[in-house]
């Protein structure tokens, strides 16, 4: 809202918005009248929870990559494949498209994730270079995409399920399956916990309405 050329936030207007269905309430009002969700004008210890769950998340995240994604059985050999190792197995044999997609699904998007929570949490205590809208753009983006983290899961589980051949040939998942998961399920959790509204508590005083043309300063 602006008034008399300076820009007043909810919060310094005494009111507080509901995060599950974005109603604005007055100011201590407990809960939400139209969601009954409990309102807070900043979400208590979030930057905390957010450091736990990427912490977390992180921790997970390191055997998910040295360990292998897939076991796979026949009756001449037994071979075990990484994420990495299998997206690179995929380009010896041509399969660059196929290649590329876990690259980018499997390593490329959750160590970007990492960076990005990381730098959101960061700016709301020490500032950052980025403006505030990009931030909270980059905070939108990271919630989008991480529904679309599972990806290798999804590909295991099918692989899993389609090539059961006996004792001819057998694919399951292997451990790092289950620490892949848990990290985006850590990471997605980290996001969420974040209160996006800190962003913009570092609001600087608003500069000056320009003058009308062809009035003096």
């Amino acid at each position: 809202m602006e008034i008399a050329g300076a820009l007043r936030t909810a919060r310094e207007m005494g009111l507080v918005a509901c995060t599950r269905c974005t109603r604005v309430w007055p100011g201590g009002t407990a809960r939400c009248g139209r969601c009954g969700h409990r309102l807070h004008s900043r979400e208590p210890k979030a930057l905390q929870r957010v450091w736990a769950w990427w912490a977390v998340g992180l921790i997970a995240y390191l055997p998910a990559n040295l360990w292998p994604m897939l076991e796979t059985r026949t009756l001449v050999l037994s071979q075990e494949s990484t994420i990495v190792g299998g997206a690179v197995d995929l380009a010896r044999h041509g399969n660059w498209g196929i290649a590329l997609v876990i690259l980018v699904a499997s390593v490329a998007i959750p160590v970007g994730k990492f960076l990005a929570i990381a730098s959101l949490a960061l700016g709301v205590r020490g500032g950052s270079a980025l403006p505030r809208h990009r931030r909270q753009q980059l905070y939108e983006v990271v919630e989008y995409i991480g529904r679309w983290s599972m990806i290798d899961v999804f590909v295991v589980a099918i692989l899993a399920s389609l090539v059961q051949l006996g004792a001819v040939a057998q694919v399951s998942p292997g451990p790092a399956s289950l620490f892949f998961a848990l990290s985006v399920i850590f990471t997605m959790l980290s996001a969420q916990a974040f209160d996006s509204r800190l962003i913009w508590d570092e609001d600087p005083a608003p500069l000056a309405p320009p003058l009308p043309e062809g009035r003096p300063a």
